[in-house]
């Protein structure tokens, strides 16, 4: 465990204090907030009393009376001590030994006081009385202000403030409001669906086949059943099972999970939205998309237009519908809709991108998209027409054979959206399984699996159908001009946190000569040490078996290197 730094180990002593003085640090008894501080002004009257709760943030003692700041669940709030209103009898340790020394920027308190407008016309609460609730033993990571204006030590570095999610709301309003527009997001695509009669549902995390998405799996094993598990990469088969069961519309905001890389737009966890109505079509869930994309936007911004970036992008409906194959020859100048895998591969190598023998039509014609196309379309616009190999689960196209009913919403130069009419057919599905085994045993990881029991289910009968899957993550991303996925998840997927290791004082002597040393002979970095000898052996000693550094040789003699 790392060493507690000084003010850690004051806030530890000031515990103990606050101990002897027989106050609670870390009291049960329900505190009866009535008021918060979104409730100024529209709630305020001069005199009324008012109890509130919150972590002190900034305070100004001047003597007997203090000017602090009190943050709640909602907002900031001025709030004023008075030592002779607080301790109105002779004993004034209260206000001069517990709230002046023993609390600290952090704390939690709860307050009962009344309402007053301070001399510069604001708005303050006037503290009668104040409750210890949580004394916290670490400091906040709060920003400085100097006499210019200049900013320091603000919370902003993007790995600290995913991996301490809990400090970034508490010292930076703006993330909190992500979140919340986050949950406005999901509501209004439950109220728009719900109204419509749809069914809100749940469906199985663990599958004992990870279908519905050409994706690499989780994979996990269940002792009791003795059989393997996969964390679900989509709901879609099962939310399919159940329009054949005779539900005519239903939807499902998912955790999927897919074991791939990571990047700005992507987490091994994430949430997507499906719905799945019976007797429509992908025609109809284009005008469905449009017009629930839109209600978001109003809802979020007052209007259907969005800063995202440099750019401002309008949902208002309808949108553009650009079949695939039309996007890539407008963007490339090649027509590949009647290209065999061969020409394919072949193109995609003369466009400069990376494909391999794995790869087939599907694939091929998908990063071809993705790498020369996505891009361009900035507006939100209706990808259309793929063909059959990319689209497994997609019913065939009604005038073309070569291609699905299949569309994918391309908003910001990203997928938001996909969608098809479905495939119902059981036979046809079944033979279109049994391709993306074909391309399994290829050598694509990612192909789907046959789902034999999907397959009965159709044999019973599912209606025409359309579904979408909406990516909220992305979603979110957009409508709060966030650029990183890692800004729209509470707790993103993180590497392993580096432990701190203690070092002696000899070694981080050796650790710092090191760094500053233009050169890393043995003999040069030990005489800068200025060690003896066996003070020197041991610091290198420990290094080494703390993996620091190591001591390499060669023709010209002993070296040092650093591991980290």
């Amino acid at each position: 465990m790392s060493k507690l730094s000084e003010q850690e180990l004051i806030r530890r002593e000031k515990r103990e204090q606050l101990k002897k003085l027989g106050i609670n640090a870390y009291p049960a008894e329900l505190f009866p907030v009535d008021f918060y501080s979104t409730n100024l002004p529209d709630q305020y009257e001069e005199g009324k009393k008012v109890v509130l709760a919150g972590r002190l943030m900034s305070r100004r003692i001047q003597g007997k009376a203090s000017f602090a700041e009190l943050q709640d669940s909602q907002g900031k709030v001025q709030v004023y001590f008075n030592r002779d209103e607080i301790c109105p009898s002779e004993d004034k340790s209260l206000y001069n030994e517990v709230y002046k020394k023993l609390l600290d920027i952090g704390d939690i308190i709860g307050i009962e006081g009344e309402l007053f407008t301070t001399m510069v016309g604001e708005q303050t609460v006037k503290v009668t009385q104040f409750t210890l609730l949580n004394k916290t033993l670490r400091p906040l990571p709060l920003p400085k202000t100097d006499a210019e204006g200049n900013i320091y030590d603000e919370f902003n570095d993007a790995e600290l403030r995913y991996r301490q999610r809990y400090v970034d709301l508490i010292v930076n309003p703006q993330v909190k409001n992500t979140f919340i527009q986050r949950s406005k997001v999901t509501t209004t695509i439950r109220n728009f669906l719900t109204e419509k009669g749809y069914l809100e549902v749940e469906t199985p995390i663990l599958q004992p086949i990870p279908g519905g998405a050409a994706a690499r799996p989780f994979m996990t094993h269940h002792n009791a059943l003795n059989i393997p598990l996969y964390l679900r990469i989509a709901n879609e088969l099962y939310l399919k099972r159940l329009i054949v069961g005779g539900f005519e519309g239903v939807f499902e905001f998912a955790k999927d999970f897919r074991n791939e890389g990571m990047d700005r737009t992507h987490n091994p966890e994430f949430t997507v939205m499906e719905l799945y109505v019976a007797y429509k079509d992908y025609f109809w869930m284009m005008e469905t998309t449009e017009n629930l994309l839109e209600q978001i936007a109003v809802d979020l911004n007052q209007n259907s237009e969005v800063q995202v970036g440099e750019h401002k992008i309008n949902f208002k409906a309808p949108y553009p519908r650009v079949p695939i194959l039309e996007a890539i020859e407008t963007h490339t100048g090649v027509d590949v809709s009647n290209m065999s895998e061969t020409e394919l591969r072949k193109t995609a190598t003369e466009l400069g991108l990376e494909v391999d023998e794995t790869m087939g039509e599907g694939k091929l014609i998908d990063e071809i998209f993705g790498e020369k196309c996505e891009h361009h379309y900035i507006q939100p616009t209706f990808i259309t027409d793929h063909p059959k190999s990319m689209s497994p689960l997609t019913k065939e196209h009604r005038t073309n054979p070569k291609l699905t009913e299949r569309f994918e919403l391309m908003v910001n130069g990203k997928e938001l959206a996909n969608a098809y009419s479905e495939l119902n057919d059981p036979i046809e599905q079944k033979e279109r399984f049994e391709a993306q085994l074909a391309l399994s045993e290829k050598g694509d990881d990612e192909a789907m699996f046959i789902d034999h029991d999907f397959i009965r289910a159709l044999e019973y009968g599912m209606p025409p159908t359309s579904g979408i899957g909406i990516g909220i993550d992305r979603l979110v991303m957009l409508m709060t001009n966030n650029s990183s996925i890692q800004e729209v998840l509470f707790f993103p997927q993180m590497k392993p946190e580096r432990q701190a290791v203690a070092l002696s004082d000899e070694e981080k002597l050796v650790v710092e000569i090191l760094k500053k040393s233009d050169s890393n002979e043995l003999a040069v970095v030990k005489t800068a040490v200025g060690l003896s000898n066996k003070k020197w052996d041991s610091a290198v000693k420990g290094l080494a078996q703390k993996k620091l550094i190591q001591v390499m040789k060669n023709e010209t003699g002993l070296f040092i290197e650093m591991l980290k």
